[in-house]
């Protein structure tokens, strides 16, 4: 490299260093005159008032036994109406909502109904292992498993108990 190419490289990194100390400085300025200008804006504009308020809400509430806590009723988010699950009436019904979207075609290893050789062995099991596996969930051989309650955990236990009951007759 000639002399002259490194005193232009020396001269440029000068330069560029000057030009990113003097914008630094600029953007210092522009906020500390920005800054009090901003604030006095939030403080006077409602709807700036508001988001603040929302976003620094504290996320939860806690009840405290012998006081009133009615305001801290569970209420749905964003103003939308309160949904409730409609509980199916049977276990029939139970089987046709929930269960038939894994028993049906086998999903994550589930036997299907009507296939009397793949539920012989679970129903040779017993009632009361199977009631077991529907409620509290099964995890067998690979890649098998059974959620809890078929994924509907708002299921009653009674409920869950007859949907076996119509499985198993299904498969006898």
């Amino acid at each position: 490299m000639s002399k002259h190419d490194r005193q232009f490289f020396n001269t440029f990194s000068i330069v560029i260093g000057i030009l990113v100390f003097i914008t630094l400085t600029l953007i210092g300025i522009a906020r500390s005159i920005g800054v009090p200008f901003e604030a006095d804006k939030a403080l006077v504009d409602s709807a700036v008032a508001a988001t603040v308020a929302e976003r620094t809400a504290p996320l939860g509430h806690v009840a405290v036994s012998g006081q009133d806590n009615a305001a801290l009723a569970i209420k749905p988010a964003g103003g939308a109406e309160a949904t409730v699950a409609v509980l199916p009436k049977d276990g029939e019904e139970t089987y046709k909502t929930v269960c038939s979207a894994c028993h049906s075609a086998g999903v994550g290893g589930a036997p299907t109904v009507g296939d009397r050789g793949a539920w012989g062995a679970r129903i040779a099991q017993g009632k009361p292992a199977l009631y077991d596996h529907a409620i509290k969930g099964y995890h067998g051989k690979a890649q098998m498993a059974m959620p809890a309650k078929g994924g509907r955990v708002d299921l009653p236990d009674d409920l869950v108990r007859q949907t076996v009951d119509y499985i198993v007759k299904q498969n006898q």
